[in-house]
């Protein structure tokens, strides 16, 4: 009887532990990992009725098509959870991010085009991440960054046209990738994916397969094949464009700035200007080919070729300019920092005030003069005028503003 009695207790212990859906076949294995068996069921959703202590869950080869946000709740301890070969194409946000402790996830042949990447952020143990064969269009830059342990990444067969910059960084365990057949745009934009994998220790399983369809001219080429040039990272050159020392303006002063940029594909040109006041960003022209202004608040002229002009230039303008070329391959930028001096000679009054600063030879410079790239830090232009009332050598009154710029040799560099 007493022997009974115990059986009787085991079976009470453990009923609770092997709790097992119908249509799941579930035992322990010899490493003491809980196992429910639940493929080729021709299930349509997660089963309920799973043990909390289930560590292995097999749904490969049904018919689920949809995850919500508590599908995994019984399951909270699973390590590894096959999903494979299903119909999934709705994943809810929230349905893997408690599943903190799984290591392998395989998502494979299903119909997925927007999944919560965000949920990838509490998987930090995960080692093998399967997503191949879905409908993926897009990945964020950051989707995987906090995995940390992933080992296996298969994103191959999807619809990816493009991968963002940095998309594999931050994987320091990363060993296999697989992205091939999938219908990559070769635009500049995937330039850096060759250059990674000209680095990288990552075995990316059938590279010769990772083909350009787009654009036409490289269609059919590994995008590791695409020519270096191709894509060329942006150069960027600012020069200022002064009046002459005896121009006569009646209406203010202007200073212009020139951003001669290069690359490919063509760089576009954007100003960030940072005045003592405010933070002003222009991205393109606001000044129209027939002249109008298209943002009428803005005092700062950018036109199409790289020019930036400010009427009127006052003290209120001082600061710093910075001319930035982007095109796909990368980003530079160079700054210069604009002051404004209101005497007869500005290079005294900055040396008074600044007696480590010097001039250039003491003569201003004119129309067109380029920054001097050889020196490193920000180049100061000095931009003066002489009093409206300023008098001649021979004492007579001068009515009218004589204009000139004169740079200080700080050392800094203008072109990149």
């Amino acid at each position: 009887m007493r022997p009974l009695l115990c059986c009787l207790g085991l079976a009470v212990l453990l009923g609770p532990c092997l709790a097992c859906p119908s249509a799941c076949s579930c035992s322990t294995k010899k490493n003491g990992r809980l196992l429910a068996e639940c493929a080729y069921k021709d299930l349509q959703e997660v089963p309920e009725g799973l043990s909390s202590n289930v560590t292995i869950l097999t749904l490969s080869a049904n018919r689920i098509s949809w995850l919500g946000q508590g599908s995994f709740a019984e399951v909270p301890e699973v390590q590894s959870l096959w999903l494979g070969y299903n119909q999934i194409g709705v994943v809810e946000p929230g349905a893997f991010a408690l599943l903190v402790h799984l290591k392998n996830l395989d998502l494979s042949h299903n119909k997925i085009a927007d999944f919560p990447w965000q949920d990838l952020r509490n998987l930090s143990g995960l080692q093998i991440l399967k997503m191949n064969n879905n409908r993926l269009a897009g990945l964020p830059r950051d989707a995987f960054r906090a995995l940390k342990d992933l080992r296996s990444l298969w994103l191959n067969d999807n619809e990816l046209t493009t991968l963002a910059e940095g998309t594999f960084d931050n994987l320091p365990s990363l060993s296999q990738l697989q992205i091939f057949n999938n219908p990559f745009n070769c635009s500049c934009k995937v330039f850096w994916l060759k250059k990674w994998t000209e680095n990288t220790s990552v075995s990316i399983t059938k590279g010769g397969s990772t083909l350009c369809v787009a654009p036409g001219r490289l269609k059919g080429r590994a995008v590791t094949d695409i020519p270096d040039h191709h894509c060329i990272a942006p150069s960027v050159q600012l020069t200022y464009l002064s009046n002459l020392d005896n121009t006569v303006m009646y209406d203010g002063l202007t200073l212009t700035l020139h951003c001669s940029v290069a690359g490919s594909p063509p760089p576009e040109i954007r100003w960030k200007i940072q005045t003592s006041s405010r933070r002003i960003e222009i991205n393109g022209p606001n000044v129209a080919r027939d002249g109008s202004i298209k943002q009428s608040q803005e005092r700062f002229l950018v036109f199409k070729n790289g020019t930036m002009a400010i009427p009127n230039f006052s003290k209120e303008n001082e600061g710093i300019y910075t001319c930035l070329a982007v095109n796909d391959v990368g980003t530079r930028d160079v700054s210069v920092n604009v002051a404004l001096a209101g005497s007869e000679n500005p290079a005294e009054d900055l040396l008074r005030d600044d007696p480590q600063a010097s001039h250039l030879g003491g003569q201003s410079c004119y129309k067109g003069d380029e920054m001097d790239p050889s020196g490193a830090g920000e180049k100061l232009v000095i931009v003066y005028h002489m009093p409206r009332e300023s008098k001649s050598r021979a004492g007579g009154a001068v009515p009218r503003v004589s204009l000139g710029t004169l740079l200080l040799a700080l050392g800094i560099t203008v072109c990149c």
